[in-house]
Order: C-alpha cells, then sequence, then structure tokens
C-alpha cells in the first residue's frame, strides 16, 4: 500500500511542481519496498509474518 501511495505522490508531485509531494513520495515508496523485501525474507514487520 505504502508503495502504491508514494508512486501516486511521486506522479502528482512531478505533474504539479509541487516539490513536498515529490519527497513524501519517494520517502513512502522506499518504506513500502524495505517493508515489502522483508516480509518477502520472512522477517516478521510489525507482528505481521508477511507485509502486503
Amino acid at each position: 500500500m505504502a508503495i502504491i501511495l508514494g508512486i501516486i505522490l511521486l506522479v502528482v508531485g512531478f505533474v504539479t511542481g509541487i516539490s513536498i509531494l515529490w519527497t513524501i513520495g519517494i520517502i513512502l515508496a522506499v518504506i513500502g519496498a524495505i517493508l515489502w523485501v522483508l516480509g518477502a525474507m520472512g522477517h516478521a514487520v510489525a507482528g505481521r509474518r508477511h507485509y502486503w
């Protein structure tokens, strides 16, 4: 969910030229990707066995 929201914010920030949306989008996309990789590797993330 965080990856999708991050990508949406990246696109909206790029199209409108609002840099804060661009920054938040990058942060959300990176955090989402990290949580997804950790969950895929079998690590418990936030008390869950899988993160998606």
